[in-house]
């Protein structure tokens, strides 16, 4: 491994004159398939797992869902056409003469997950699941295999992480995962889960616009629309204000026309229903984020295999390293974390690590320090098997 470490004085990334972050919710359409992918993933290491005691190749981090169709209304409203998700990806269906059920698997692993997030949708009667898993390549079968005692990089890929949290980036976290948890939910049901919100930090003050998809059932009319809109926003700004100290705006749902009466309604509680395809990747890093202003890779972290794919691993560790760093070095106002893999080499010891720190300090102090914390994190890169099995690692 070559490790490589570059300090510098510059201002952090939230001490600029403007900053942009973004936050999908667990509803986004491209959330939920990040979502789909994962638990298909977790099911399917499982499975493996009972039946032949080690986790067979696979990487299903492929989903794409087609909107469906709807009628939204105050008071109500009626689906009109189902939305369509597709499972695709490479899956080991077969070992040692036994066939292993991967598209029964994966299906019902997918509804298991919308049926637990959802309260507004009826996955069984609106949302219709096609599987097309295939096995996997035999070279990467063959890659796979050899790297049962030492994993082996599946790709040549890389990972990126930063630390600490800006102000921006907490307070845009924060309101999403407010008005998405259960508590909220309770005391202000006509919310959905299909949540946006778009950070923009300028002149020392942050304004949030927040896209969120109101359930019709919850809503009687406009006049209440208003009024629950209106409450949605003051909860928005409360919970930045638990997370900087920074003044606070929050709008949600600009695009209304109050005077037509034509607002953002939903029968279930997500755009996935009539207006918005998704697809895996396309939204949150493993960070929670969207951050055009920090290293971040392309990668789709869910649906990969925890066993050998840096585009999951990497990106995780990348965070960690960061995050120790920023908490364990003194003077380091802000770390990053980019690690590049090499296709068949092991997966705990990177082509090269890369870590970028902005702050004060001696630099021979800080490289041993930092070299400390690395070597520490990638002894323990194989563990995170186990906590992405327990599925207690967020990954969009």
């Amino acid at each position: 491994m070559e490790l490589s470490i570059r300090s510098g004085e510059r201002g952090a990334p939230g001490r600029g004159p403007v900053e942009v972050v973004e936050r999908k919710g667990a509803g986004h359409p491209d959330s939920i398939c990040d979502g789909i992918a994962e638990h298909v993933c977790v099911r399917l290491c499982r499975q493996y797992l009972e039946r032949f005691g080690v986790i067979l190749h696979h990487n299903v981090d492929k989903v794409l869902l087609c909107a469906g169709a709807s009628r939204p209304a105050f008071g109500g409203g009626e689906m009109l056409a189902p939305i369509e998700i597709y499972l695709a990806g490479r899956a080991t269906a077969e070992y040692s003469g036994a066939r292993v059920p991967v598209h029964e698997t994966a299906v019902d692993a997918c509804r298991e997950w919308l049926s637990a997030r959802f309260r507004c949708l009826d996955v069984a009667r609106d949302v219709r699941i096609v599987s097309r898993l295939r096995p996997g390549s035999a070279e990467l079968n063959r890659l796979f295999v050899r790297g049962r005692a030492s994993p082996l990089a599946n790709d040549t890929s890389c990972g990126a992480g930063f630390a600490p949290l800006t102000d921006l980036e907490r307070a845009v976290l924060a309101v999403e995962r407010t008005l998405n948890d259960r508590e909220t939910k309770n005391a202000h049901p006509q919310l959905g889960e299909d949540i946006k919100v778009m950070g923009v930090r300028r002149s020392g003050a942050i304004e949030l616009t927040i896209g969120c998809a109101f359930i019709g059932r919850f809503v009687s009319s406009l006049e209440d629309y208003i009024r629950k809109k209106q409450a949605a926003e003051n909860l928005a700004v409360a919970a930045a204000a638990k997370a900087t100290a920074l003044p606070v705006q929050a709008r949600i749902n600009v695009a209304d026309d109050l005077a037509s009466g034509d607002v953002y309604l939903t029968v279930s509680g997500t755009s996935a229903e009539a207006g918005d395809d998704g697809e895996a990747g396309r939204g949150n890093r493993v960070s929670g984020l969207i951050t055009p202003y920090r290293a971040m890779t392309l990668e789709a972290a869910a649906g990969k295999n925890p066993v050998s794919h840096v585009g999951k691993l990497y990106n995780l560790m990348a965070m960690r390293i960061a995050a120790a760093i920023a908490a364990g070095v003194p003077d380091v106002e802000d770390a990053s974390c980019i690690i590049v893999s090499q296709i068949g080499r092991r997966v705990d010891d990177p082509q090269v690590v890369d870590v970028g720190l902005i702050g004060r300090g001696g630099r021979g102090r800080l490289e041993r320090r930092v070299t400390d914390i690395v070597n520490a994190a990638l002894q323990q890169l194989l563990s995170l098997r186990e906590e992405l099995l327990a599925e207690r690692l967020p990954l969009y």
